[in-house]
């Protein structure tokens, strides 16, 4: 395993900015890697991840920032990051006059390194045959011949954009439990994905792209616990959660302490203000605010709450918050 110690900044990205004439691809963005992360890089498409990332493998040159890739510089290092990193593209083309075999001899020939047991491993954990022709092999095919020589390089850093685009769903669970292991051997992995489910598994730390600029980054637990938490409960049938419900507050009053400045009642009906009221059937879901879970918990204990269940937002609700907002 990899000593994280004296390691610089895997990525360190700071105003970076990319023009193709009237286009501003990406727009003063800011992304820091630590060592041994696998850190999620995050926004729909134009949003300018794969600009970033042909940026930090320097095959776009930048036009301002600074961008420093195991504290290299790509403008002038390429070559040296080349040997040091394993990048998969989101859109993969391979040779197709070769084979499978022979193209993992390649891309192993561009870094000078190769680990030939664990891509023999990882070939079959993929159920990938190498030697077949690549013309023959379907793009998820074409996906695993990347992932294969990726993830068997003994290289310190991982760049994968889109990894498991083309990957049915048994062969990414094949992909996640790969990165785990690169990630517990210490390589660093920067990882673009639409996928929310597989960057909530996966990645320690996230960081969320809109229009070319950074607009959200942290390790994965800061950001939900900034965040609402989503509270699920059964309510006795008619239970009335408004501020019309005296006696529920009379209940309240007393019960509650000082929270942040508002006393007792007062607290209760700002954290009543954000509950909606429960259906028919009494079941109530919300989204509730970081600073007001614990009051409104106690609320809806009070108010009879069974089957109370009280969760973390998931990523996809903070990816989303974003470009909601974008678009009202």
């Amino acid at each position: 395993m990899m000593s994280h110690a004296n390691r610089p900044t895997a990525i360190e990205v700071s105003g970076l900015t990319k023009i193709f004439g009237r286009l501003r691809a990406v727009d003063g963005l800011d992304l820091a890697v630590q060592p041994g992360q696998v850190h999620g890089f995050l926004g729909p498409n134009g949003a300018g991840k794969s600009t970033t990332i042909r940026v930090l493998l320097g095959m776009y040159r930048r036009d301002a920032g600074t961008v420093r890739v195991l504290g290299m510089d790509p403008r002038r290092d390429a070559a040296a990051i080349t040997r040091t990193t394993a990048y998969v593209p989101g859109d993969v083309a391979l040779w197709p006059g070769l084979t499978g075999a022979q193209t993992l001899d390649a891309l192993a020939g561009l870094r000078g390194a190769r680990d030939r047991r664990r891509e023999e491993a990882l070939a079959e954990a993929f159920s990938l045959d190498p030697s077949k022709p690549v013309r023959s092999y379907s793009k998820g095919n074409r996906q695993k011949v990347m992932l294969v020589a990726a993830l068997s390089a003994p290289c310190e850093l991982l760049i994968l954009d889109e990894p498991t685009s083309g990957l049915d769903p048994l062969q990414s669970e094949v992909f996640m439990e790969a990165v785990r292991r690169a990630a517990d051997e210490g390589r660093t992995v920067l990882m673009s994905s639409h996928i929310m489910a597989e960057v909530d598994r996966l990645c320690d730390a996230v960081t969320i792209i809109k229009d070319g600029r950074t607009v959200e980054s942290g390790p994965m637990a800061e950001l939900r616990h900034l965040r609402a938490s989503r509270i699920t409960c059964t309510l006795p049938p008619g239970t009335d959660l408004s501020l019309r419900s005296p006696g529920l507050l009379r209940r309240l009053h007393g019960r509650i302490g000082s929270r942040s400045g508002v006393t007792g009642a007062g607290a209760a009906a700002h954290s009543l203000e954000a509950l909606p009221q429960p259906d028919e059937q009494g079941r109530l879901s919300a989204s509730i605010p970081a600073a007001q879970v614990s009051m409104t918990l106690r609320i809806l204990v009070d108010a009879g709450a069974r089957e109370l269940i009280c969760s973390p937002v998931s990523l996809d609700e903070v990816f989303l918050e974003h470009y909601e907002a974008a678009a009202r």
